[in-house]
């Protein structure tokens, strides 16, 4: 249920739920003032919790080659040099 914000006659202010469909209060049900029912432009979607991230959802091989020591030099734990293919030709 939406919560709204309404304005007593005497400047304080207070929340209360209520449906969509309910129409506005018209006094105060604590203390019987009239009051005004404020816009405001609300909080909008509000995401709270560590979030989401692009692992969550990344898509999980299913090959067991793919786990095991396919990799070559990383199970050393040294980064892997990368050498030239081919050495550059000149072109004179």
């Amino acid at each position: 249920m939406p919560t709204y914000e309404y304005k007593r006659e005497d400047g304080t202010v207070f929340e209360i739920e209520q449906r969509i469909t309910d129409s506005p209060l018209t006094e105060c049900p604590t203390t019987g003032q009239k009051v005004k029912r404020l816009i405001s432009g609300g909080a909008g979607l509000v995401f709270k919790g560590s979030g989401f991230y692009l692992t969550d959802y990344a898509r999980k091989s299913t090959s067991p080659s793919s786990t095991s020591s396919g990799e070559g030099g990383a199970a050393s734990g040294a980064p892997e040099s990368k050498k030239p293919s081919a050495t550059p030709s000149s072109d004179d």
